[in-house]
């Protein structure tokens, strides 16, 4: 890639940060030029052809995916705040638009998300923000780190990984009504299954969070497990967590073969450090942790 290309990319990056910080204000074509170093005149086409969706269409999805957790994972919001949020003055114009979007009213989706629409309208935005925010890592990315032994209570999922947001909704709402909260309670994801191999019946990932007290399942099947100590190489993501194979890929391919290191009898997992919409997408953070011996 040539400096004057990396420039360019870079001016666009700096678009997609601003956007994803200043979700709640009035993003118009006039700041985003700007923020770009573009003119507003010929912006908007600088855009779409960068990114194959409009400005105001990759804004209009970036927002109403961050409704869309709120709706299912963040029950304190009333559908009222979260529409007004997202850009509408009134929750019937927000009910009307995401129900075009994702077949739901944002009820039902709180209630019972349909994740195959959900994923399909979502997907030319994740396109889009995959085509300039493709991970790059490097060795010196990686800190070796010993760690402790930390013993958690694990809420198991098992099957089709498109289904993993059912998961997460309940182990949200277990955690709430035991006490676990984030900010005091670590939370990990332990993936036992690799989802470029695995059919999806047989995909396996434990949604974990750290506590040392009678774990008390509220209806629940919740296990008591340990993340055990010992050497690992850390790896951290910063933006758009929820997809972390790049990194897994580059710590196996890349990393792992000319370390001189070897993988300890203990799977791949995460911790969790900064969770979206909390934060903004791009500035949540997670550490892949691969046990080493």
């Amino acid at each position: 890639m040539t400096t004057t290309l990396r420039n360019y990319h870079a001016r666009m990056q700096r678009v997609l940060d601003h956007i994803d910080q200043h979700l709640d204000r009035n993003l118009d074509l006039d700041e985003l030029s700007c923020v770009a170093a573009f003119s507003k005149y010929h912006f908007h086409r600088q855009f779409a052809a960068a990114f194959g969706l409009s400005v105001h269409r990759y804004i209009h999805l970036i927002r109403m995916k961050r409704a869309s957790y709120r709706l299912v994972y963040r029950d304190v919001d009333s559908v009222t705040e979260i529409a007004m949020d997202a850009g509408y003055e009134a929750p019937d114009a927000f009910a009307r638009a995401f129900r075009q979007r994702f077949s739901q009213s944002p009820s039902q989706f709180r209630k019972s998300p349909d994740w195959e629409p959900w994923l399909a309208a979502l997907g030319p935005l994740n396109q889009a923000r995959s085509k300039l925010m493709q991970r790059t890592f490097a060795a010196n990315d990686i800190e070796i780190r010993e760690v402790s032994p930390t013993p958690v209570a694990i809420m198991k999922h098992r099957g089709d990984p498109a289904r993993i947001g059912d998961t997460i909704k309940r182990f949200i709402a277990w955690r709430k009504a035991t006490g676990l909260n984030p900010k005091t309670s670590l939370t990990f994801n332990i993936f036992h299954s690799d989802p470029r191999v695995t059919t999806p019946d047989e995909y396996r990932l434990d949604l974990c969070v750290s506590t040392d007290q009678p774990i008390k399942t509220n209806g629940e099947h919740i296990e008591a497990g340990m993340i055990p100590g010992g050497r690992c190489a850390v790896l951290k993501v910063i933006g758009n967590t929820d997809d972390l194979e790049p990194a897994a890929l580059y710590l196996y391919r890349d990393w792992l073969p000319v370390s001189g290191e070897e993988a300890r009898d203990f799977p791949l997992y995460c911790q969790r450090l900064t969770f979206f919409p909390e934060a903004p997408e791009n500035a949540a953070v997670a550490e892949l942790f691969l046990p080493l011996k």
